[in-house]
């Protein structure tokens, strides 16, 4: 990030109408909103679209300092907040399609995605193309005369293949497709998404914005053109947060470039360790010419974080639960963004479940990590005893056998 975007991020919402004097914006926790006059009431229903307070629903100044500074970090005219990433994604997508629209979806979308897509979506008549992620100018052959969005995840989720989103977006817009962009791995900063033709980027801000594991949070940032219908369709639909953790959201907004320098530097040097290890059939970050897609990560993206995955040589789910368990700071969980670090494991037949056109058909399990803020040095140390785990179990099978 240049000097000038750090300083944003440290000034970003920081409006001293919303901040009221002091550093930090105040928690407002409001449902009903009270006028004394009639002239008051009717300045706030004509205005109650444009961070003016009206009811809880529309938020209180606390979520207008966070949607303020969200516009500020990723571009756009506007920022809607949902109350988790899978909420963000769903509303964005359901503001924008109706039945008989038919809506392209990269095959390497987050799970929850392709479920809603698959049994939410099905139902009401939206049809949804899976596309390969590298698919490129090939998108061109995929799209019918009631395509209405073209959603892409950069990159994607658990095999981290980078997509060129401004080739995607440039055919897209041709025929007049919607956009949207997963852009929970870029955090908003480490990619640009209206500098490369997003229309909608979302975020599960519960990741890196908040950065602490404590809130469940999402965000959805609107070019002009599609704001005002993202804004008043997600407020039909009875989606809000809670203006305490719309303040955390904001509050980790301060620190998310130096999380996200150390997660990056720290996640590239267990990545090269990684490299090294026999075990290890290749490594998949996206700053590594390993992983599919590396060329558009040099071009577009500005900084790493802490989210890859390594493909070890074999499938063997004994060895593999061997290396899990012992684990002394790398926890089992779902979700990453956070200062803690995580690991997680996918045998090949997984992906049978989660891809219809862009199975990688690896032979090997595939191990997700997120290498949080720790010692790095504690961290390879860590699963170099995992892997040593792993390896005696193999050596116990194969003398046994």
């Amino acid at each position: 990030m240049s000097e000038g975007n750090k300083t944003k991020l440290i000034t970003a919402g920081r409006n001293k109408k919303w901040t009221q004097g002091v550093v930090n914006p105040p928690v407002q926790r409001a449902s009903t909103v009270v006028f004394d006059t009639v002239a008051e009431k009717n300045h706030a229903t004509i205005n109650r679209a444009n961070k003016t307070l009206f009811y809880g629903r529309r938020g209180t100044t606390t979520h207008f300092a966070f949607q303020e500074a969200m516009v500020e970090v990723e571009g756009g005219a506007g920022c809607a907040l949902y109350p988790c990433g899978t909420a963000a994604i769903s509303n964005t997508i359901l503001s924008f399609v109706e039945s008989g629209d038919h809506l392209l979806m990269v095959d390497t979308c987050y799970e929850p995605t392709r479920d809603f897509c698959d049994k939410i979506l099905k139902k009401f008549g939206v049809e949804t193309t899976y596309y390969e992620p590298t698919i490129g100018e090939g998108i061109r052959d995929l799209i019918q005369p009631n395509t209405k969005i073209l959603f892409t995840e950069s990159p994607g989720s658990i095999t981290m293949e980078v997509q060129d989103v401004p080739t995607l977006a440039r055919i897209a817009h041709e025929q007049d497709i919607i956009v949207m962009l997963d852009n929970t791995w870029g955090a908003g900063v480490n990619f640009s998404p209206f500098e490369h033709g997003v229309d909608i980027s979302i975020q599960a801000a519960t990741k890196y914005i908040v950065g602490h594991s404590d809130v469940m949070l999402g965000t959805a940032v609107a070019s002009e053109k599609y704001w005002d219908q993202l804004r008043e369709q997600s407020y039909l639909m009875g989606q809000c947060v809670s203006p305490d953790d719309a303040y955390l959201g904001l509050r980790g907004i301060r620190t998310l470039d130096v999380r996200l320098r150390q997660h990056a530097e720290s996640s590239l040097k267990v990545a090269k360790w990684l490299e090294q290890r026999p075990e290890v059939d290749h490594v998949r970050h996206p700053a590594l010419e390993s992983c599919p897609g590396h060329e558009f990560f040099k071009r577009d993206f500005t900084g790493g974080n802490g989210l890859f995955s390594f493909v070890l040589k074999t499938s063997n789910p004994r060895a593999t639960t061997a290396l899990l368990d012992s684990m002394q700071h790398f926890s089992m969980g779902y979700s990453w963004g956070g200062f803690e670090s995580l690991i997680l494991a996918n045998e090949p037949k997984s992906f049978n479940s989660l891809r219809t056109v862009a199975n990688p058909n690896f032979s090997g399990t595939l191990i997700r990590i997120h290498i949080g803020l720790e010692d790095v040095d504690d961290l390879i140390a860590d699963l170099e005893q995992g892997l040593a785990r792993y390896n005696a179990v193999i050596l116990e099978q194969e003398a046994t056998a």
